[in-house]
């Protein structure tokens, strides 16, 4: 079955203050309940947007999520992505245990090798070259797996070493990985390898389509059920209106808006060009509306778009007063 997911944003783009922004979070929560399966935060210290002032008040990631996670008991959470680098794979592997056991099993671990150089450097971090990135990813997938499953896990790579590690308690059932990322040549080989799920945000169909064949390239080579693994894509800007017009309005104000890639129009148009992703294995979306911090957007996408990509069945109709763009 298809799932949806929203993207909950990082940073607000209008000039919210921090509480504001909090409160605007939880109200497109609200709106979402019973209609979207999950909700998904970056793993950022300051905006990761080239356009946005970097002073602007940013949530780290982690807390962001055990915070909702405590707040909202019918989503899954997941981070897309934490950076590997940013935390120890065991403290990553003891803290994902600790939420999944909270939560009650709403929680997907997704990891990434890392971009954001400047973030990395004015926090302490060294930024290796980007193949030793993936590398230290590899290896902290692997030493997060055995955290969760073994006794007393130890691990000797390259990069991580953890002797006779504790994680208890084990978490149950275990969280799904998520590795994100589309290097054709290595990260989809580390997915192929130790991922659950799988994750690339943006770009076109095309690309998308054209590192699906890498990825089933890499399975074959390493002995892995292609179909094993959940397919996800991730839109920064999905701008649904009434009408088209209405819906290319909203994309061009949104400084996510990338011509080509973005999501825009009616429900319908929206339905139809989803479903392209769907026709290639995709069977979860991440989702950023291009209205937030209103929740119209979000609303018409559940209650029209998601029967139109789903068997029909009824959706519930409350939370319908949610925070409406005033007319």
């Amino acid at each position: 079955m298809i799932q949806f997911g929203w993207r909950i944003p990082d940073f607000p783009v209008e000039g919210s203050s921090a509480q504001t922004f909090v409160r605007q979070i939880t109200e497109t929560l609200e709106a979402l309940e019973g209609r979207f399966s999950s909700a998904w935060a970056a793993d950022h210290f300051v905006p990761w947007a080239g356009f946005q002032d970097q002073t602007t008040d940013t949530f780290e990631g982690w807390t962001t999520l055990t915070y909702l996670a405590g707040l909202f008991r019918t989503f899954h959470f997941g981070s897309i992505v934490l950076s590997q680098s940013y935390r120890s794979p065991a403290l990553v592997a003891k803290m994902a245990a600790t939420l999944q056991t909270l939560s009650g099993g709403r929680f997907i671990l997704g990891l990434g090798a890392g971009w954001k150089q400047d973030e990395y450097l004015a926090y302490g971090y060294e930024f290796p070259p980007t193949p030793a990135r993936i590398q230290q990813l590899a290896e902290a997938a692997q030493i997060i797996r055995l955290m969760w499953t073994q006794p007393r896990a130890t691990f000797h790579g390259r990069y991580y070493h953890i002797e006779d590690a504790l994680c208890e308690p084990k978490p149950d059932p275990l969280p799904p990985l998520l590795i994100g990322g589309g290097g054709k040549k290595l990260t989809l080989r580390v997915v192929a390898q130790y991922a659950d799920w799988w994750n690339f945000p943006g770009g076109t169909v095309a690309h998308y389509q054209e590192l699906l064949e890498a990825l089933r390239g890499h399975c074959e080579k390493v002995g892995r059920d292609y179909t094993s693994l959940v397919k996800t894509w991730s839109s920064e800007c999905v701008a649904i209106a009434p009408t088209t017009a209405e819906a290319e309005r909203l994309a061009n104000a949104s400084p996510f808006h990338k011509p080509g890639e973005s999501i825009v129009g009616a429900p319908k148009e929206v339905a139809a060009q989803l479903r392209r992703f769907t026709d290639l294995g995709v069977q979860h979306f991440i989702l950023r509306f291009a209205d937030f911090p209103w929740t119209d957007g979000a609303r018409l996408f559940a209650r029209e778009v998601i029967p139109l990509l789903l068997e029909p069945k009824k959706f519930s109709q409350s939370n319908e007063q949610g925070r409406r763009r005033p007319m």
